[in-house]
C-alpha cells in the first residue's frame, strides 16, 4: 500500500504533550509513535464510541427483564355520560340523585335527566403502575443475547482498528527509515562520482586518458546529484507522512528512534492459518455479529408464544387535589397471537435471510483470510531470501567496483565501464533497501491477519 495513500488516518490532534518545547526535535521510537496513534486516531475513537453503544444497548436489554414503574397525573373534565358517571365513582362521590332518583314515578321508560345529561365532571387522576414482565416467549432473553454478542463484536473491531493504525504507523515509521537509507546510498554515489571526476582529471593531465572519460564522469555526477536530489525529496515527504499520523505539525522537528523489522512468525501456513481463523479480531467480530443475527431470529420467533405480564396500580382520583379517593387494581395479563396474516411469518423469514447473509459473508472473509494468511507467509519467506540475496550482491558488486576502477587507475579500461560497475553498485545497494522495508512490511502484514500485531509485541 502506497504510504503517502494513508494521510487520511492522520489527522489527530493534541500529540504536543509528548515532545519538549519550541524549537527542539521531538526523538520518538516506534513504540512511542504507535502509543500517539493509538490514543488519538480518528478510527480508534470511533470504534470505542461503537463499543460504547453497544454496552449501552446490553444494559437497555437486560433492564427490560426488571420490573418498571411509572407515575402519571391526568386532568380531566367531562359531561360525557359513562365517564362522567364512572369519574364519580372512581372519587367515591356517585349519589342516587345522579341516577336521577327524583325523576323516578314508577314507570320503567322514563329517561333520567340526571343520569344522561350530566353537570361536567373535574377529576385529577394520580396513578403509580408496576409492570412486571414474566414471560414474554423468549424476547426479552433473545435481547439480552443480541445486545451481548454486539458488546463482543464491538470489542473485537476496536481491536481490530488498533492493529490497523499500528500497521499504518509501522509503515509510515519504516518509510523513513527507508527514505534516509536511501539517501545514503545516494550519497555514496555521489561521493563516489566526485572521486571519478578528480581522478579521470589526472588521468587526463597525465595523458593516460582521453578527454571523453573525462567528460563522461562529470555527466555521471551531475546524474548522481539530481538522484540525491530526488532521495532528498522523499524522505521529506516520509517525514511529513508520519508528522500527519502522529498529528505533529509539519515545521516540528522530528527525530524518530532505530529502524524495526518484526521477528519472523513460526509455524506452517496451515497452522497459522488455523490461528487467524481462531484470533483475528475482524473475523471474531464477524463471528459475533453472526450470533447477534442468531439472537434476532429468536426474537422475532418470540411472537409465535403466549405473553403473560403482572400489572400493579394504585390510583387517587378526585375533583379537587385535597380529596382523593383511593383504589388498587392487580392484574394479570395473558395474550397470545394466534394469527396475524403472516406478520410474525415474515418477520421471522427475514431475521433467518439476515443470518443467512451473515453467513456467507462470514464463510468468505475466512476464506479471504486463510488466502492473506497464505500470501504473507509467503511474501515474508520471499522478503528474507530476498534480503540475503541483496546482502550478498552488495558485497560482490562493491568488490567488482574496486576492481573495475583499479584497472581504470592502471590504464586498463575505460570511464564507461568504471560506470557501469558504480551503476550496478548502486542499484544493488537500493535493492538492498527496498528488500529490507519489504520484509518488515510482508511480517507486519502476516501478524496483522493472524491478529498478532500488538503494541506489546512491538
Amino acid at each position: 500500500m502506497d504510504l503517502l495513500s494513508k494521510a487520511h488516518l492522520g489527522r489527530l490532534a493534541g500529540g504536543v504533550l509528548l515532545w519538549c518545547s519550541a524549537g527542539l526535535a521531538f526523538g520518538a521510537d516506534l513504540q512511542q509513535c504507535v502509543d500517539i496513534a493509538l490514543r488519538q486516531n480518528p478510527e480508534i475513537v470511533a470504534s470505542q464510541s461503537q463499543l460504547a453503544q453497544a454496552q449501552s444497548a446490553l444494559s437497555q436489554a437486560q433492564g427490560q427483564r426488571l420490573p418498571k414503574l411509572t407515575a402519571s397525573v391526568t386532568g380531566t373534565r367531562t359531561n360525557d355520560a359513562l365517564n362522567a358517571f364512572g369519574l364519580k365513582l372512581s372519587q367515591r362521590n356517585a349519589t342516587f340523585d345522579d341516577f336521577g332518583i327524583s325523576q323516578y314515578t314508577g314507570v320503567g321508560s322514563v329517561a333520567p335527566t340526571a343520569l344522561n345529561y350530566p353537570d361536567p365532571v373535574n377529576n385529577y387522576n394520580t396513578r403509580l403502575e408496576l409492570q412486571i414482565p414474566l414471560y414474554n416467549g423468549g424476547m426479552i432473553s433473545g435481547y439480552v443475547d443480541q445486545a451481548h454478542a454486539y458488546v463482543k463484536a464491538a470489542q473485537e473491531g476496536n481491536q481490530a482498528a488498533r492493529q490497523q493504525v499500528i500497521f499504518h504507523v509501522i509503515q509510515a515509521y519504516q518509510g523513513v527509515h527507508t527514505s534516509q537509507a536511501y539517501v545514503k546510498v545516494a550519497q555514496q554515489a555521489e561521493a563516489a562520482a566526485e572521486a571519478y571526476v578528480k581522478t579521470t582529471q589526472n588521468l587526463l593531465n597525465e595523458g593516460v586518458v582521453v578527454k571523453s572519460d573525462l567528460l563522461f564522469a562529470q555527466v555521471n555526477l551531475a546524474n548522481v546529484r539530481v538522484k540525491l536530489e530526488e532521495a532528498k525529496r522523499s524522505e521529506a515527504a516520509a517525514i511529513d507522512q508520519l508528522h500527519l499520523l502522529l498529528g505533529m505539525p509539519l515545521n516540528e522537528k522530528l527525530e524518530i528512534g532505530p529502524d524495526f523489522t518484526p521477528k519472523a512468525m513460526s509455524g506452517s501456513i496451515a497452522s497459522l492459518q488455523d490461528e487467524a481463523v481462531a484470533t483475528n479480531p475482524g473475523l471474531s467480530a464477524m463471528r459475533n455479529q453472526l450470533d447477534a443475527a442468531g439472537a434476532g431470529v429468536k426474537v422475532a420467533s418470540a411472537e409465535y408464544y403466549p405473553h403473560f405480564n403482572a400489572v400493579v396500580r394504585k390510583d387517587w382520583n378526585a375533583p379537587k387535589f385535597s380529596q382523593m379517593a383511593s383504589s388498587y387494581t392487580v392484574a394479570g395479563v395473558l395474550s397470545w397471537n394466534i394469527f396475524d396474516m403472516g406478520v410474525t411469518r415474515g418477520a421471522v423469514g427475514r431475521a433467518e435471510a439476515s443470518r443467512a447473509e451473515l453467513q456467507a459473508r462470514y464463510k468468505q472473509a475466512e476464506e479471504g483470510l486463510r488466502a492473506k494468511v497464505a500470501d504473507a507467509w509467503r511474501g515474508s519467506a520471499e522478503a528474507e531470501s530476498r534480503v540475503n540475496a541483496r546482502t550478498d550482491a552488495v558485497a560482490h558488486a562493491e568488490e567488482a567496483q574496486r576492481l573495475v576502477a583499479k584497472r581504470y587507475e592502471n590504464g586498463v579500461t575505460t570511464m564507461v565501464e568504471v560506470l557501469a560497475a558504480q551503476a550496478q553498485l548502486d542499484k544493488a545497494r537500493a535493492e538492498e533497501v527496498a528488500a529490507h522495508y519489504q520484509l518488515t512490511l510482508q511480517r507486519s502484514a502476516l501478524r496483522l491477519a493472524v491478529g498478532k500485531l500488538d503494541s506489546d509485541q512491538l
